[in-house]
Order: structure tokens, then sequence, then C-alpha cells
């Protein structure tokens, strides 16, 4: 049974993440760069003063609302993850380092998608019984499209709920526990007690952590993120800016690497990527999955900004894919070409590869700070995709579902800290790739009312 069941997910999964995903996912980002005019470009300035800008910014948001910053802070949450360290990795050994080059080439068009994400999330969300802002694919699918796509929504809704469970929570605890136990390893510390027992306690700790923030509503979550966010980001950025200034003088020739291994990744890896194409597919679809654009889980959490620009709010997703895949993706992808001591291109890889940079310039001691780094990026996920699993339940089945629905995701951390992850982590990708079917669907019937809802956005303020 598990052997069949491997078997047509790997079927799947080729097919969601495959070429013909990845031209519709580019497409639609094409067609919306064109109708708002390359928002992406004529709008950054504004989108890194409104976000970065008001990172000290208290101001206070209304009850059953998250402040903008702090909705962005929780879309970042959830997009900002184990991928950027793991998932980059994966993408430089098996697509080159051309790969990294199309990565930036799926972030530039995803920022525009990201864009319309969130605007249309803003534009036709709804408010539930408890007074709290609800939105997001599911909602613009049903308030911006005719009756008959609204079967759109709940297919949305349905992969959503399906997905959170292991894209969202069980394979990011594993990595919280993996990183945990790895650092305790470096100093010989907790060997008496067992790791088995390690992790089934980390589990239980874990789940009664996220149990506490979900369960305190919109505002306790974007409470911790935007404290829990920024940290993180900055541990990593500081980190990853060490290896590069101390091999500065191999900068250009890296980024050489990376622009030609991007149309001749034999001539960099020796044969052992072959084609352009290879190197495109890895870039672009860790790209996307990286920043989420296309996906739409991100403008969950934007629609619970106590807005009522939409425009406004969307330019602060361009800032999520630019934070997400321009700088914390390009920064991983260049410890590993400057520090990593051996890249094995062509076979599979994963966070080690990553580590293996910093430790190699640092020393094993950095293993501890990596380790938090992983720990604050991992739960940060967990509590993005426990507000996208609510959500999605809370479309289908009303608000009572939703406190049962939190309650069952926490205890999923216990799971995902005490076993074997690899099939799970497969089938919650395939649906998350599912998730994008819909989502493109609405996008492209909506590009309209983008471009109508941006025609102003030149009066907006800088």
């Amino acid at each position: 049974m598990i052997e069949w069941i491997t078997k047509i997910n790997g079927i799947l999964n080729g097919f969601i993440w495959g070429v013909p995903a990845m031209v519709c996912i580019l497409g639609v980002g094409i067609l919306l760069t064109i109708r708002t005019r390359c928002i992406q470009l004529r709008k950054f300035g504004t989108a890194m003063k409104n976000t970065v800008g008001k990172i000290f910014d208290k101001e206070q948001a209304k009850e059953g609302a998250m402040s903008p910053f702090q909705a962005v802070c929780t879309a970042l949450a959830g997009t900002v993850g184990t991928g950027n360290i793991a998932g980059v990795a994966g993408a430089v050994a098996l697509g080159g380092p051309g790969a990294i080059f199309w990565m930036w080439c799926s972030a530039f068009l995803g920022m525009c998608t990201k864009f319309a994400e969130v605007t249309l999330a803003i534009h036709f969300r709804e408010k539930n019984d408890n007074g709290e802002y609800v939105g997001g694919p599911m909602y613009y699918i049903k308030n911006g499209l005719s009756k008959k796509w609204h079967f759109l929504a709940v297919l949305y809704a349905i992969f959503g709920v399906l997905t959170v469970f292991g894209t969202g929570n069980a394979t990011q605890v594993n990595t919280i526990v993996t990183a945990i136990n790895s650092a305790l390893s470096n100093y010989h510390i907790g060997k008496g007690i067992g790791t088995e027992r390690l992790n089934l306690i980390f589990g239980i700790v874990i789940a009664a952590v996220v149990a506490m923030v979900l369960l305190g509503g919109v505002k306790r979550i974007g409470q911790v993120t935007e404290r829990l966010v920024p940290f993180m980001a900055v541990l990593y950025i500081v980190l990853a800016l060490g290896v590069i200034i101390i091999n500065i003088a191999s900068v250009p020739a890296v980024f050489g690497m990376i622009i030609k291994g991007a149309f001749s990744p034999r001539a960099i890896t020796g044969g052992a990527v072959g084609t352009m194409i290879l190197s495109l597919k890895k870039g672009v679809s860790r790209g996307i999955f990286s920043n989420e654009a296309g996906l739409g889980t991100g403008s969950i959490a934007h629609a619970c900004a106590d807005t009522d620009d939409a425009v406004h709010q969307g330019l602060f997703g361009i800032f999520e894919v630019f934070m997400d895949t321009i700088v914390i993706c390009t920064m991983t992808g260049l410890v590993i070409l400057l520090a990593a001591p051996t890249i094995q291109y062509g076979m599979a890889a994963g966070a080690e590869l990553t580590i293996s940079g910093f430790t190699s310039t640092y020393g094993p001691f950095v293993s501890i700070f990596i380790a938090v780094a992983m720990c604050c990026f991992a739960f940060s996920t967990i509590i993005g995709w426990g507000l996208y699993g609510s959500r999605c339940i809370e479309f289908l089945f009303g608000n009572r579902s939703t406190r049962p629905f939190l309650v069952v995701y926490s205890f999923m951390a216990i799971i995902g800290a005490t076993m074997d992850l690899g099939l799970m982590w497969d089938i919650a990708d395939t649906f998350n790739g599912f998730m994008i079917i819909p989502n493109l669907l609405a996008l492209f019937q909506l590009s309209g009312v983008v471009k109508k809802l941006s025609n102003d956005v030149d009066a907006l303020k800088e």
C-alpha cells in the first residue's frame, strides 16, 4: 500500500511541479506585470519604505485585526521557512549555480503575482462572526467570480487543510528537533536521555507553545510574528553576510558562475547538470515554493490587516517576495557556492550542505546559531500555516470549526517530532501544488480587477 501511494504521489507531484505548471505560473505573472505596468519596479521604493520603515511603528490595530506590518510579518512567517536553507541547497546541487538566476527571474514575476493576490484578498474579504477579517483565494473566488466558479474556492480550501498538517507543521517540527539534536550532539549534551525521548519532549513543548499562540487569535499571532520574523531574518542575514565578506574576493567569480550556469550548466558542473531546462526547472520551482507567489496563501494573512487600502497593502506583497527569494535565498546560495567544502552536483542535498558552508567558515560552534535560526524559521512557518489552515477550515465548515482544528493542528507537532516524514512531506508537497490550480484560474480571470484597482497607484504617497 505504501509503495502504491508513493508511486501515485510521485506521478502527480511530477506533473503539478513540472514544466506545464511553471509555465502557467510564469504566464500569469507576465500577464499581471503587463496589466499593472510593472508595478514591482515602479513602486518598489514605496513597498520598502512602508515595510522596513515600520519595524519600530507601534501603531495598534482594531479589535479582530492585525496592523498592516503584523500582517506582512505573518505572511513572511509562512513563506520564510526551512526551504530557504534546505531548498536552495537542493536547487543548487541538482540544477547547478544557474538555478539561482532562474530563481531571481521567478521572483521578479512573483512580486507582481503576490501584489495581485494581496490586493484581491483585501478587496473581496469579509468579516466573520467574531468580527475578524477573513479573506484569501477562497473569498476572492467566491466574491469576485460568478457562481459557476465557486467550486474552485471549495477545492482551494480543501487542499489548504490537507496541506497544512504536513508542509506547515510536521515537517517543520521535524526540522526543529533535528537542528536541536545536531547542536546538542556537537557538545555531547543529552546522550543519557536518548534521542527518541528528547524528541518526544521537544514535540510536546512545541505543541503547547503553538497552541498558546494560535488559540490566542489573530492579535496574538500578529504580535508573535512581528517580533520573531525580523529577529530570525537579521540573525541569518548577519551570519550569511559574514561568510560573504570573508570570501569577498571570490564573489565576482561566483556571480559569473550563476550567470553562465543558467545557460550552460554543463560547463560549470562538469556535465552533472546537463541541460538549461533542468537548471531552469529547479530554480523556478524552488523560487515558487519558497515565496509562495501563485499559491495565494500569504494573502490569507494580509486579509487580516486593519486597512481599507487594498493596493497599498498589496505593495507589501512585493516586499515579501523580495525578502524571501532575492535576499534570503540568494544569501543561502552564496554561502554554499563560496564556502561549502564540496558540492556534489547532480546529487540531492539539503540543509547539511548549507550548514557546511557556515561551519567551514566559522567553525563547529556556529551550529548553535544555525540551529536557533532554523528553529525560528520553522516555528514561524508553523504559526503562519496554522492561520492559513484555520481560515480554510472556517470557509468550509464555519467559525466553530476553527478551535478544534487548531487543537488538532498543534498536536501534529508531536508526530512531526517523533516520526519519519519522508512520504508525508511528498504528499503535502503535492497538495501544495494542487492549491495553485484554482488560484491561478482566479488570478487570470480577475486580472482586469487588479488593473482597475491599481490605476491610481501612482497617487500613493511615497
